[in-house]
């Protein structure tokens, strides 16, 4: 019986996925801490950010990945599993769709912010398989967030972006993003978004139907505004 325990322990400490590193939970308390302080100090360490949603998701991930079996699109995903990489998007089709759509608009979105899908870190210390999908699909689609939303990549549009994926998610990575986010806004851009842009973000993923549940790979040429209205996201102030 002891020597079935070991066996236990040691297959939890085996590599699950490829890119996987086994750690002990005082390894992710570790990891969780140190990567916190570095991502607050520079939230555009973007690795840093990756390694705190992983290493403090451990209660949010298996709700968010219910959340999808129990719903037909999202099951479809879990199943699927699609990737957004460049490799794996039409970009040529994509940029021939009629504005509006929301395959334009994500292209647009990536071109003028000189952003990639590709700089997306893919899991390393989530100790399951399916969740560590679930994080790298939210990671995935983390762009067509700031592109449903209308926001840019500046602080401003990241820290929006933060809070509506804060209510949506329960990850304590965007809670963190979405309090602590501000801290370097002006004084004028504290008052846009404590006036405006929060309650406006709060509002929306609270009325928004689960975002992880559309299979965006199949939306591009849906409107943008009619995927907003179909999703639940208010019309961005």
């Amino acid at each position: 019986e002891q020597e079935e325990e070991e066996g236990e322990e040691e297959e939890r400490y085996y590599q699950l996925y490829p890119g996987h590193i086994p750690t002990t939970p005082l390894q992710k308390v570790l990891l969780a801490a140190g990567s916190a302080v570095m991502a607050l100090y520079d939230p555009y360490r973007h690795d840093m950010v990756a390694v705190l949603g992983e290493t403090t998701g451990c209660l949010a991930l298996p709700s968010l990945r219910d959340k999808m079996k129990h719903h037909p699109e999202g099951y479809r995903i879990l199943q699927e599993r699609p990737r957004i990489r460049l490799s794996t998007l039409d970009m040529g089709r994509l940029r021939g769709l009629p504005d509006g759509t929301l395959g334009r608009e994500y292209i647009r979105f990536l071109e003028d912010n000189k952003v990639s899908p590709d700089t997306r870190m893919p899991p390393k210390f989530v100790d399951d398989e399916e969740l560590a999908y679930v994080i790298q699909r939210y990671r995935e689609v983390h762009d067509l967030m700031h592109t449903l939303l209308g926001m840019p990549t500046n602080m401003l549009g990241e820290v929006v972006v933060k809070w509506f994926e804060a209510v949506q998610t329960g990850l304590p990575m965007c809670v963190l993003g979405a309090v602590f986010g501000p801290v370097r806004l002006s004084t004028r851009k504290l008052q846009v978004l404590a006036t405006e842009l929060v309650p406006w973000a709060i509002r929306s993923g609270r009325n928004a139907s689960f975002v992880l549940n559309v299979y965006y790979e199949q939306r591009w040429e849906q409107s943008v505004e009619s995927l907003r209205e179909e999703i639940g996201i208010f019309p961005p102030p």
